[in-house]
């Protein structure tokens, strides 16, 4: 019967189409694992765009809550701390570029954020609509290994956090625990990640207001003015500050593709605009802040393991307040999973959109291999953080914003901002998709303009090495907008598609 009803249901589609979907279906028994672990809750839903009649979620707050938590953490905190520690920049340099760059850089992932309601389509399937089908393999690629950089930095960042407690406890512990909390969490799929965001905010707010309790007398007119920031100095660090909030733009379509299409792409986008600028401002200025009072304290510098320990800071700061400060700073490194979550998560939604075999293996086992990959290379990037983190960072950056200039320009210019210009039905149907040679030859054209314009610890490129800092990011993303409008329209010209 089963076999026969197959039959039926694939006669009207083409040989190309039926050998695809045969080619996709998994073996029996992780067929029966899957049907098992659904049973329990577990998200098994492919990457298929979620039609507008599945999507009935109304609760649009929670475009706020899940960017708000996922950025009012230590690892923000770790970004807004490396103006002073690791670019030599003053509070006030710090301050003024993390306010400048934040207003500006969080309007990218709101903006994608809309997405997801709007077409029900992970961003890795969004991203065919401009860079093609085989095309797409290029930032697929891309946002797995980055989503894997963002979990690495984050487990490192609670490991550390953890191990600032107790003696008893080192980097290498940390980083395990807090890496199979965010398994267990991704591990259910997007609807336990959307309600573990709405709480996981709350022990983060109490810390910080709390450390402004304990050690807010150190800051402000305590904190020594420094020496005058060079242009490239500052230009570095609002690169960092960039990267840390664009990065996210290869996410963000992904958690609201249950909510229903029916929402104002307003609200949708000042919801999730709001949770980016409100936790990034915050957590930003509070580690410029409290990296730049920790040389005049001696037990906040001690902590701090010169600029190798974020998670100690933390610790020193909330340690005047006994027991209490103790258990803040397990409670704060324990809920880093608020970071870690949407991101494993996108790393198997990822992973499942670079080819269709890929496609067979349910999202699940790639939240395992992402935990396989994550703990051995945090352990040995914990040595030296500074240096890791912002190489990570600033490489996630390079590439997401050519990736984020590209989509929008396709939106707005090609699809004159109308959501019916997207036929759902074509996300797997490589000839119905753009060629995607004129989004390889403007990432191309991008990228090459940001390599001369990189200046990090193991690459100087000539253009920053002039004295301009890093400004790969900026160049990156406006050649991309000049260079794709034209040779999009040379490929529609001659492909029609």
């Amino acid at each position: 019967m089963g076999s026969s009803l197959e039959v039926e249901k694939t006669s009207n589609i083409s040989d190309d189409q039926a050998n695809e979907l045969v080619a996709t279906k998994p073996p029996t028994w992780l067929t029966k694992i899957t049907k098992f672990v659904a049973h329990w809750g577990v998200e098994t839903n492919g990457i298929d765009p979620v039609l507008p009649e599945e999507r009935k979620d109304t609760r649009m707050y929670q475009m706020f809550f899940v960017w708000f938590s996922a950025n009012i953490n230590i690892l923000t905190f770790g970004t807004g701390s490396s103006g002073p520690a690791f670019f030599g920049l003053g509070l006030r340099d710090s301050l003024l570029v993390i306010l400048v760059v934040d207003l500006i850089s969080c309007a990218i992932p709101a903006y994608f954020a809309v997405f997801g309601p709007k077409l029900g389509m992970r961003s890795m399937v969004l991203a065919r609509y401009s860079w093609g089908y085989y095309g797409s393999i290029i930032p697929s690629a891309f946002t797995v290994f980055s989503m894997q950089g963002f979990l690495i930095l984050n487990c490192i960042v609670g490991g550390q956090t953890l191990a600032s407690v107790s003696s008893h406890l080192n980097d290498t512990l940390g980083i395990v625990i807090i890496g199979i909390i965010s398994l267990v969490v991704t591990f259910f799929g997007y609807r336990v990640i959307h309600w573990y965001e709405t709480v996981a905010w709350i022990p983060s707010v109490i810390a910080f207001i709390v450390m402004l309790g304990t050690g807010g007398q150190h800051l402000g007119s305590h904190v020594p003015p420094g020496e005058p920031a060079s242009a490239a100095s500052i230009l570095s660090f609002a690169t960092t500050v960039a990267s840390s909030v664009i990065s996210w733009c290869v996410m963000t379509p992904d958690y609201g593709v249950y909510h229903t299409s029916k929402a104002s792409a307003t609200r949708v986008f000042l919801y999730s605009y709001a949770g980016f600028l409100v936790a990034s401002l915050v957590a930003h200025m509070l580690g410029a802040a409290f990296a730049a009072a920790a040389p005049g304290v001696p037990e906040w510098e001690t902590g701090f393991d010169n600029g190798n320990s974020v998670g100690g800071l933390v610790e020193a700061v909330l340690s005047p307040a006994g027991g209490f400060g103790k258990f803040l700073t397990v409670v704060i490194a324990l809920f880093i999973p608020s970071a870690c979550a949407p991101t494993m998560y996108t790393f198997a939604s990822s992973f499942m959109t670079i080819h269709a075999w890929l496609g067979r293996v349910p999202r699940y086992i790639y939240t395992i291999i992402s935990e396989a990959i994550l703990i051995p290379v945090a352990i040995v990037g914990a040595t030296h953080f500074y240096t890791t983190f912002v190489d990570i960072l600033n490489a996630i950056g390079y590439w997401s914003t050519i990736f984020a200039a590209i989509v929008i320009v396709e939106h707005l210019t090609f699809r004159h901002n109308d959501w019916e210009w997207y036929d759902l039905s074509q996300w797997n149907r490589p000839r119905e998709l753009p060629l995607g040679l004129a989004t390889i030859f403007a990432f191309l054209c991008a990228a090459g303009i940001i390599v001369p314009c990189i200046d990090q610890a193991w690459y100087v490129g000539p253009i920053a090495n002039t004295g301009t800092g890093d400004i790969g990011v900026i160049v990156g993303f406006a050649l991309a907008v000049i260079c794709y409008p034209v040779y999009r329209a040379i490929e529609r010209a001659l492909s029609g598609r």
